[in-house]
C-alpha cells in the first residue's frame, strides 16, 4: 500500500464524531429526513447574528482595494489589534496585536501552537474526557498525548497532574467550557491548576505551557465573565475561533494569542507565525478577517442555548439519565445505563437517534449529545431516549 502507516492507522481509528455524522447522512437517505434525530456533531444550526450579515454585505458592496490578496502571515494588523483590545477588556491583561496570530479556526491555532512548541517525543497532557483530535494534532508535530484523569465532576485530578508532569512535558491543553461535558473550570480550579504547574515546573527546572482552547468561552451560562486561565498563568497560549460564538464553523476563522507576560512572548509569537506559514495555512481567510474585525462584541444568543439545555436536562433526568449540569458550550455528557457505551449508542441509532459514545473522548460509560440544533430535532429525539433507557 502506498499511503503512510500513520495515515492508515488514522483512517481505521478515525473519529467517532465524524463516523456518527456520516451514519446520520446515510440514515437520512434511507428514511425520511425528519424521522432521523442527529445530535452527534457540534455543527450549529443557529444562523449568524444579523451584524455578521451586515458586515458581509457592506464588504461585498464596498470592496476595499486588495482585500483578497495575501497579507502578513500573522493576519491584518487592524484585525489583530481589534482582537487584542477585546482580550484586554475581557481579562484586564494588556494585550497588543503583536501577541495575536489570526488562524484557520481553533484547530489551526492549536496545530500552530504544537508546531511552535514541540520537539519529537515531548508530551502534551490532556484531561479525560477531551476533544479527541488533540491526540492526532500533537502527533502531527512529533508530540505524544498523555491522558490524565478527571474527577467525578470532570475537573482535573491534581494529584495525577503533579505526578504526570515530567521533564518531557511541554504543554497542557485545557478546554473550558468543555467539549464534551459542558463543564466550566471555576476560578478556584484554574488557580490550583496554575499553582501545580508552576510548582512542578520549578522543581524540574523546565517550562510547561498551557494551551487554552477557548472556543466556547462566550457560551457561558454563569454570568458575564467566564473564568480563564490567563488570569492565573503567564505561560499561556489561547487558541480559539469564531465558529461557535458567531455560528461560523465552516468559515475557518480564529486566532492564537500569547499571554503578554510570558517570559519568551516574542519568541513564541514568532514561532506561531512561522508555523502558520510552513504548515501551509499561509494566513487566515482574508474576507473573514475583514468581517470579524468589527464583531468583537457580537455573539449568538446564549439565552437560546441555555433554554435548549434546560429543556433537555429536565426531560432526560426525568427519564432516569444521570447528567452533570452543563455550565457552558452546547454539549451534555450523560452516563449510559449499561457499561458498554458503544452498544448503548448503537441501540439509540436503531431508534434513529444519533449521539457519540464516550469512548470517543477516552471516557467509556458516557455518551455525548449536542443541542446546537433546531427544536424539532431536540424534541423529536426524546422518544428514542425514553425507549432506550426503559430497557434498563
Amino acid at each position: 500500500m502506498s499511503i503512510s502507516e500513520k495515515a492508515k492507522k488514522g483512517i481505521i481509528s478515525g473519529s467517532y464524531i465524524r463516523k456518527m455524522f456520516e451514519e446520520g447522512i446515510a440514515l437520512k437517505k434511507k428514511y425520511e429526513e425528519d424521522k432521523v434525530f442527529d445530535l452527534s456533531i457540534g455543527n450549529p444550526v443557529i444562523e449568524p447574528p444579523a451584524r455578521f450579515k451586515d458586515e458581509l454585505r457592506y464588504l461585498a458592496e464596498n470592496p476595499r482595494p486588495g482585500m483578497h490578496r495575501y497579507m502578513e502571515n500573522a493576519g491584518y494588523t487592524e484585525t489583530r489589534g481589534a482582537v487584542a483590545a477585546k482580550l484586554t477588556s475581557e481579562t484586564g491583561i494588556t494585550f497588543s496585536g503583536s501577541e495575536v496570530v489570526m488562524t484557520c479556526g481553533a484547530a489551526g491555532a492549536i496545530n500552530i501552537a504544537f508546531k511552535a512548541l514541540l520537539n519529537p517525543g515531548e508530551e502534551v497532557i490532556a484531561f479525560a474526557p477531551f476533544f479527541f483530535e488533540y491526540a492526532p494534532y500533537s502527533d502531527n508535530h512529533g508530540g505524544v498525548c498523555k491522558v490524565l484523569p478527571s474527577d467525578a465532576n470532570f475537573v482535573p485530578d491534581f494529584a495525577a497532574l503533579e505526578a504526570g508532569i515530567t521533564r518531557q512535558t511541554k504543554a497542557i491543553v485545557i478546554n473550558s467550557p468543555n467539549n464534551p461535558t459542558g463543564v466550566v473550570y471555576d476560578d478556584a480550579v484554574l488557580k490550583q491548576l496554575a499553582e501545580v504547574v508552576t510548582r512542578k515546573s520549578a522543581r524540574l527546572n523546565t517550562r510547561v505551557y498551557i494551551i487554552s482552547d477557548d472556543v466556547y468561552t462566550r457560551l457561558y451560562y454563569g454570568g458575564d465573565r467566564c473564568p480563564r486561565i490567563l488570569s492565573y498563568y503567564p505561560h499561556t497560549i489561547v487558541a480559539t475561533s469564531y465558529s461557535k460564538e458567531l455560528s461560523l464553523p465552516g468559515e475557518r476563522i480564529g486566532y492564537a494569542a500569547v499571554h503578554p507576560e510570558c517570559e519568551d512572548v516574542k519568541e513564541v509569537a514568532a514561532a506561531l507565525i512561522y508555523a502558520n506559514r510552513v504548515l501551509g495555512y499561509i494566513n487566515a481567510p482574508a474576507l473573514m478577517q475583514n468581517v470579524v474585525r468589527n464583531l468583537q462584541d457580537v455573539s449568538v444568543s446564549v439565552a437560546d442555548y441555555k433554554k435548549k439545555r434546560d429543556f433537555l436536562l429536565e426531560n432526560l433526568t426525568r427519564m432516569g439519565y444521570s447528567i452533570n449540569k452543563p455550565q457552558g458550550a452546547f454539549y451534555m455528557f450523560p452516563r449510559t445505563p449499561i457499561r458498554d457505551d458503544v452498544a448503548f449508542v448503537n441501540e439509540l441509532k436503531e431508534l434513529l437517534v444519533l449521539v457519540v459514545p464516550g469512548s470517543g473522548f477516552t471516557a467509556p460509560g458516557y455518551f455525548r449529545l449536542c443541542y446546537c440544533l433546531d427544536d424539532r430535532t431536540i424534541q423529536g429525539s426524546l422518544d428514542g431516549f425514553r425507549k432506550a433507557i426503559e430497557k434498563y
